[in-house]
């Protein structure tokens, strides 16, 4: 039979953001609200998915738009909640090796997770910069998606969603390799 995970030893091994980093409190406080309007969002979109199935296959009357609207949800929803998967330490990554790293050595595992945060925050850094100019122009050119005269709706928010998202996972990827150095100081060698 397969060995049963051991899902307490998984999460044990990403130590949560220190209290001694600077804004950690703030940090965690606003991406768990994002998170949140996250999961709410996820709820919304499910109520809308039935009702326009039920509207569609019982009454012949489908909602208009909620592809379109879910299409982009889903997006701007896993932006929502990154930044507090990054803080909880609940990203993935391959547990067979750093198990057996961190075991033997617990101290170079701690600069192998800093260094890891640093390369999540210039990727959603990457991001940002990326998805930065889209933003601003779908604010001065009132950018729409959908089909004009049956169904539009603006870019704006699903757009700066993702800049604000990605800022958010920057922010806690600096928080969460700011703990992993103060770890590996402690760590004895």
């Amino acid at each position: 039979m397969a060995e049963e995970i051991d899902l307490e030893a998984g999460e044990a091994s990403a130590p949560p953001v220190r209290a001694g980093v600077p804004g950690a409190a703030a940090l965690a406080f606003a991406s768990n609200a994002l998170a949140a309007i996250g999961t709410v969002w996820i709820f919304a979109m499910m109520l809308a998915i039935v009702a326009d199935v039920v509207g569609r296959n019982l009454l012949n009357a489908p909602i208009t738009g909620v592809a379109e609207v879910c299409a982009r949800s889903v997006v701007a929803i896993v932006f929502l909640q990154v930044a507090s998967a990054i803080l909880s330490g609940r990203m993935t990554r391959a547990d067979f090796f750093v198990r057996g790293l961190e075991r033997a050595t617990p101290r170079l595992m701690a600069l192998v997770d800093a260094l890891f945060s640093l390369v999540g925050a210039a990727v959603f850094l990457a991001i940002l910069y990326s998805a930065w100019p889209d933003t601003v122009g779908a604010w001065r050119g009132s950018e729409y998606f959908g089909v004009q005269g049956v169904f539009t709706i603006p870019t704006l928010p699903f757009r700066a969603i993702i800049v604000v998202g990605s800022g958010f996972a920057v922010a806690a990827y600096l928080a969460v390799a700011a703990s992993h150095l103060a770890a590996y100081r402690k760590a004895r060698p």
